[in-house]
């Protein structure tokens, strides 16, 4: 009896229509992922500009010297504190400086770290690093900490001056996620900055610049 009821089940699961799921639905591409190049600077420009940061872009290595000659002199900056990341490297800004009446230093210059950050916080009037990317559609920086970008130089002096060259300039926040956690071991930290420090803590006021830089130029660098 059993047997028969069991058979009576199977041959009429076998006789049911088959269901197929639906298949799953078409994702267009968002549209920053279609954006060109000159797109990508046009809109990571704009949304720079609204949270007052200021775009530069310059040819190469040369023209990378020549604006932070035009920034220092315009904001009166005479000691800055330098990363040692590959993107700023051949700019060899130590040197650069002590021809030009700036004292650049590094991480690198300070016996210990307390000397650092009071160099960080109270000595220097800039803080000039590389970035590793950009996203057009924040117009936000990103940068990877690891020995030779410490985070200081872009989070504790008043002015912070980013060279960022343009194949680092990427549509979206996914871009950097592949390359940088589908890489291996991802890294201890990343830190994002999207135009000069805020905070709304007081009053639900927004106001820039309380904690942090309270300008932010980036330097676009073609080459």
């Amino acid at each position: 009896m059993l047997e028969g009821n069991r058979d009576k089940i199977l041959n009429r699961l076998k006789a049911a229509p088959q269901i197929l799921p639906p298949a799953p639905p078409v994702i267009a591409p968002m549209p920053d992922e279609a954006l060109g190049q000159e797109q990508m600077v046009e809109k990571f420009q704009n949304l720079l500009a609204a949270q007052t940061g200021v775009l530069h872009r310059v040819a190469d290595k040369d023209g990378v010297l020549e604006k932070l000659t035009e920034i220092f002199q315009a904001e009166g900056i005479t000691k800055a504190l330098a990363t040692t990341d590959e993107t700023i490297a051949d700019l060899n800004l130590p040197e650069w400086g002590k021809g030009n009446g700036f004292e650049i230093t590094t991480h690198k210059d300070y016996a210990n770290r307390e000397d650092y950050k009071k160099a960080a916080f109270d000595v220097v009037q800039a803080g000039v690093t590389g970035a590793d990317f950009a996203f057009a559609e924040s117009g936000t920086l990103c940068m990877v900490a690891r020995e030779d970008m410490p985070r200081l130089p872009s989070l504790a002096p008043i002015i912070h001056i980013a060279v960022l060259p343009l194949d680092r300039l990427v549509p979206t926040y996914d871009h950097m996620v592949r390359q940088v956690f589908d890489a291996g071991a991802p890294p201890s930290q990343v830190f994002f900055i999207t135009g000069p420090s805020m905070t709304a803590d007081i009053q639900a006021t927004p106001f820039k610049g309380m904690h942090g830089p309270q300008k932010l130029y980036v330097i676009l660098r073609e080459s």
